[in-house]
């Protein structure tokens, strides 16, 4: 008998100005959290999904440049292998910078990467989005369940 499991991954909120660039101007992050499609336990294949993260930066004083980056915490796994729990029970997935889904989505510690970006500032709000690719590795042998992770987007500027 197939069981079909249900999850969400929510990715937080957090926007922390670390840099001089932050006197130039104002950056925020908003997410919205990967949504994966039915999972079929036991035998089913990979399960992906996407989400989106926006970066929003405003000049505060006069127009110029910066950069940013986006880093993505581990949420209740580790890079090597995030997991979805739902009660005592896991569901091992991973979120990624590119759609083949090869590189994952860290801080930049061991194989991770980050997402960075360079952007004019105006005095008008400009927003970039960004895609996290989620997958959820076939073949795991899960009761059915809503599975959840909460990973944090922190980026700095």
């Amino acid at each position: 008998m197939k069981r079909c499991l249900q999850w969400l991954v929510s990715l937080g909120m957090l926007a922390l100005p670390l840099s001089a660039h932050a006197l130039l101007a104002t950056c925020t992050v908003s997410a919205t959290g990967i949504t994966f499609p039915a999972y079929t336990s036991p035998g089913g294949g990979n399960a992906d999904s996407t989400g989106d993260v926006a970066v929003t930066c405003t000049a505060t004083l006069v127009a110029g440049t910066g950069s940013y980056t986006i880093a993505l915490s581990t949420g209740s796994g580790t890079y090597a292998t995030r997991t979805l729990k739902s009660g005592v029970n896991i569901l091992n997935y991973n979120i990624y910078t590119d759609s083949a889904r090869s590189i994952v989505w860290g801080d930049g510690s061991g194989t991770t990467q980050t997402e960075s970006d360079s952007y004019l500032i105006l005095l008008t709000p400009t927003t970039r989005h960004y895609t996290p690719y989620g997958r959820i590795p076939g073949a795991q042998n899960k009761p059915a369940g809503t599975y959840t992770d909460t990973v944090t987007v922190t980026i700095t500027y």
